[in-house]
């Protein structure tokens, strides 16, 4: 009997509990993708321009909504038309990192209003468990998902060892609305005891710090291939932004022959690993 993570993504989809993880391997395997791009820009006219171009290459757009100089309100109906329109998943990448009253605040109110939107969010687990608590309350009810930060792709990063062992554990504790990990590798058993049931345990990981043209920037990002990360490294969703868009949002054909690239990059390494 394979991993779960030897399995298709199809296959893996028939086995998720939370509604959000299910939707998100129905995608990958419906587009044949498992690219997310990161659209880290600060006006929203290159913020929606660069979604519309790489939208039909991705099964997953990740933004950092509270970059944007010019937010109004109407950007998330943008957001979420070209989402239906694309085919793609939401994840507001928020890494929310307090006490569980203040992120449920957070997660539901304010400026962004991030849960009524974005399938996916994401949380540093120093709180401890009472971050997943305070979310989960706001997300669970509306089917959303959580990633909990496991490891990170900066270089010095204290997120190993115990640390992710920790995050791992909280998760398996939270498995309704925990879907899985920012993360390097593979945290399936992660920590695990003698009287923990791992064996068909299925997290999903998503990584960033993916790139095929260079090995790092000057603020201590690291970069690997997607064949490093989803092959080698046994991940599933491979998180790239400048490596598509660079420096220059409006040019929108090398854009896309960008996000095609990765796409295909990412895929090829999938149907590698399902057929070692």
């Amino acid at each position: 009997m394979p991993y779960p993570y030897q399995q298709s993504y199809a296959q893996r989809a028939l086995k998720q509990t939370n509604s959000t993880a299910k939707l998100l391997l129905e995608t990958m395997e419906r587009k044949k993708s498992n690219l997310a791009v990161s659209v880290d820009v600060t006006k929203t006219k290159d913020f929606l321009a660069i979604i519309d171009v790489v939208g039909p290459f991705v099964c997953l757009i990740k933004t950092h909504i509270d970059i944007l100089e010019d937010f109004k309100h109407d950007l998330i109906q943008h957001l979420q038309d070209l989402s239906v329109k694309h085919d793609f998943l939401i994840f507001e990448d928020r890494k929310f990192a307090d006490i569980g009253n203040t992120v449920a605040l957070q997660y539901s109110s304010g400026v962004h209003k991030i849960a009524s939107w974005s399938h996916i969010t994401n949380a540093h687990p120093v709180p401890g468990p009472s971050i997943i608590a305070g979310l989960s309350s706001v997300g669970l009810p509306l089917g959303r998902g959580l990633l909990l930060l496991a490891e990170m792709s900066t270089k010095g990063s204290l997120a190993t060892g115990s640390y992710t062992e920790n995050a791992v554990r909280m998760a398996r504790a939270h498995r309704d609305f925990v879907i899985g990990f920012i993360a390097q590798r593979r945290m399936d058993g992660v920590g695990a005891t003698a009287e923990d049931a791992v064996e068909d345990e299925d997290f999903l990981i998503l990584t960033p710090g993916v790139g095929l043209d260079t090995k790092g920037d000057a603020m201590g990002q690291q970069y690997r291939t997607p064949k490093e990360v989803v092959l080698d490294s046994g991940c599933d969703v491979i998180i790239v932004g400048r490596g598509i868009y660079g420096n220059d949002p409006t040019l929108i054909d090398a854009i896309a022959a960008s996000a095609k690239r990765y796409m295909a990059e990412g895929w090829a390494a999938y149907l590698e690993r399902l057929s070692s």
